[in-house]
């Protein structure tokens, strides 16, 4: 409800992940169209349908927020399986160390990709700063590293500000991360 335009902007975008809001472990995170651990299968197609409809060339998904459901077996089986038939690619934000997302995602053959570090759960520049100094550190390990931040000016700050740690390495949108 706060961002009416998104749909129109994403019309001439290729590149765009959804947030889609889930059940979080907490009630305060609750939003209009969130989806819960008791919803129907009918019910999370339904969601998934006017997604597909309003933003018909996305690829991916992710989940705001979540803990409760991304970490709830039956809820995620419903989930992928809508997922799959949309052709969706889910990107697990692990709100919870407990997520079945990856179990959801071998069981229907729904391509997954996990994120590795929050940038800003702290809005402090600093605190910005060394998390991606992590993912730097991960993504030179492992060849890759998904960080995930909000758009909070705080981070396009410290991200800007922060354009020499990402001397010698590729940003790549997430649909380069197939292995």
């Amino acid at each position: 409800p706060r961002h009416k335009n998104s749909a129109k902007i994403t019309g001439s975008i290729d590149n765009y992940m959804i947030h889609l809001p889930l059940q979080a472990s907490s009630n305060k995170y609750d939003e209009k169209n969130t989806l819960y651990i008791a919803d129907s299968l009918e019910t999370i197609e339904n969601r998934v349908k006017i997604v597909k409809d309003l933003y018909p060339k996305a690829k991916f998904l992710n989940n705001h927020t979540g803990s409760k459901f991304t970490s709830n077996q039956e809820a995620m089986d419903k989930l992928f399986q809508v997922l799959r038939k949309h052709n969706y690619t889910f990107i697990d934000s692990r709100t919870t160390a407990k997520s079945v997302a990856k179990i959801a995602s071998k069981k229907y053959g729904v391509r997954l990709l996990s994120r590795n570090i929050f940038l800003d759960n702290s809005k402090d520049k600093k605190y910005i700063q060394n998390q991606l100094k992590k993912a730097i550190k991960i993504a030179k390990k492992h060849g890759s590293a998904i960080a995930i931040g909000h758009p909070y000016n705080i981070t396009f700050q410290t991200l800007k500000e922060s354009k020499d740690l990402l001397i010698g390495l590729d940003l790549v949108y997430v649909n380069k991360l197939w292995y």
